[in-house]
Order: structure tokens, then sequence, then C-alpha cells
């Protein structure tokens, strides 16, 4: 790491921008730096998540994730520059081919909750969609996001995955009932 923090407030963000690892500024909401915000916010949802009794297996897949997600923020704090290849998403996928062995194929939507282990897996998986969407317009603005981008698609269904693991595991997990109202 090239730089250090030594002091936390710069004050040269207080106009609404906010600069680039490059030197360059961007408006804090520019679509690069709203992609930037969602890697951080589902990092920090991995972080909540990982604060609840898991499976090691489970807490190494965060681990290895909330790395990754760094990796992203960094690489989009440089224009240009990405890090991110197939490997990535491969590991990804044999992740969740190994954790989806173990469940019962869907028959019914599952609906996001359970205990709260698997509703932060939830939200995480939402906030993950939610990243995906800022990747996809940069993606559009003709930025070289496609590797990462796959990533974020692989990485919400593996969120979903996890969270199904999290929820049968302790026996929360619930399924859509189309029509319960609750009557």
């Amino acid at each position: 790491m090239k730089k250090r923090l030594t002091k936390i407030y710069t004050r040269t963000g207080d106009q609404g921008e906010t600069g680039l690892a490059d030197g360059s500024r961007l408006p804090k909401n520019s679509t690069r730096i709203e992609a930037v915000g969602e890697s951080d916010e589902l990092n920090s949802t991995l972080g909540l998540l990982a604060t609840y009794p898991l499976e090691d297996s489970l807490l190494s897949i965060i681990n290895t994730v909330q790395n990754d997600l760094f990796d992203l923020g960094s690489d989009l704090s440089v224009p240009g520059r990405n890090r991110f290849s197939t490997d990535y998403v491969e590991w990804l996928e044999q992740q969740l081919d190994q954790l989806n062995e173990s469940l019962p194929p869907l028959k019914e939507f599952i609906l996001p909750g359970g205990s709260a282990a698997a509703a932060i897996c939830h939200q995480a998986r939402t906030i993950c969609r939610r990243a995906e969407r800022r990747l996809v317009t940069l993606l559009q603005e003709g930025e070289p996001v496609s590797e990462p981008l796959k990533y974020l698609n692989r990485l919400s269904d593996l969120l979903f995955v996890m969270a199904r693991t999290i929820a049968r595991s302790d026996g929360t997990e619930i399924l859509w009932n189309p029509g319960n109202r609750g009557s």
C-alpha cells in the first residue's frame, strides 16, 4: 500500500466532490463513486454477517469476498484498472456448486428472512444486485468492468445459496406462500 491515511478528514470533499487514486476528482454522486459506495456497503454488510456464529467454510468465503470487494473498490478508484479475471468468477462458481450440492432443489421461492444471519445474507444479496446495476451503468458508459460485473452477478447467486444454507442449518428457511395474507 503506497498511501497511508494519517488524517481522516481532509475537507476536500466539502463541495460534493471526491478524489480518485489517480488524483482526478468526481462528484460524489457519479456512477463510479456510487459503484464504490455500493461495494463498500456490501462489504460492511458481509462484515456484519461474519459476526454471527457461522460454519468456518462460510466465514472463509466471506473473508475472501471481503478482500475481493476491497480490490473492486480500489480498481474503481483508478479509471481503467481492473485486476479481476475469470479466476475470480470461477472461484465463486466453485463455492456456489459446493454449497448448493447439500441443498434440496428449489420448488418454491424463498422469502428473505429466517434467522438474523440468513436475513443479513439476503440483505447482502440485494446490495450486491444494486452494486451490479451500478457496474452495468459504468459498462454502458464505456468503462472496462465486464469481469467485475460477472463477479457481482455470481456473488449475488452465492449469497442466495449461502442464505439458504444458513437458514436450513438453523431450520428457519421460509417458503413463499402466494396469496397468504396472514389471516
